[in-house]
């Protein structure tokens, strides 16, 4: 979703990991056609805090830190529960081999952040600096 100086990504699923994995997949692409896109190498991820709000972050978090450092993107997300947390492997790809349809993520913000349970499964939404 387009937001003012910024990119909203909302995603839903049934379960929580699920919900995760498709707002990982939502924020890659934000900014990059992921269309027939293939995983290059395999990046194992942990992450584990108290809240569900804060694994939300630490996961997006570890998507900008990977295009940052290494250039590259997941294009394939596998998420399980753990205590406190998910874990889960990230198939990635190189992000410049990929067409450009927006402006990259620099930072998860807090503004907006949510990820909650309802009824029909799981949503979540968050903003991320551009």
């Amino acid at each position: 979703m387009p937001h003012t100086a910024d990119s909203r990504v909302e995603a839903w699923a049934p379960t929580r990991e699920e919900c995760l994995a498709q707002a990982v997949r939502g924020v890659c692409a934000s900014f990059l056609d992921l269309t027939g896109a293939a995983g290059v190498r395999r990046r194992d991820v942990e992450i584990r805090a108290e809240r569900d709000e804060d694994v939300l972050v630490a996961l997006l978090d570890e998507v900008v830190y990977r295009l940052d450092t290494e250039g590259e993107v997941p294009v394939d997300v596998e998420l399980a529960p753990v205590d406190g947390g998910v874990k889960g492997v990230f198939q990635m790809a190189d992000a410049g081999s990929l067409p450009v349809t927006g402006a990259a993520p620099k930072a998860v913000t807090l503004h907006g952040l949510a990820l909650n349970r309802g009824q029909d499964g799981w949503t979540c939404s968050v903003t991320l600096d551009v």
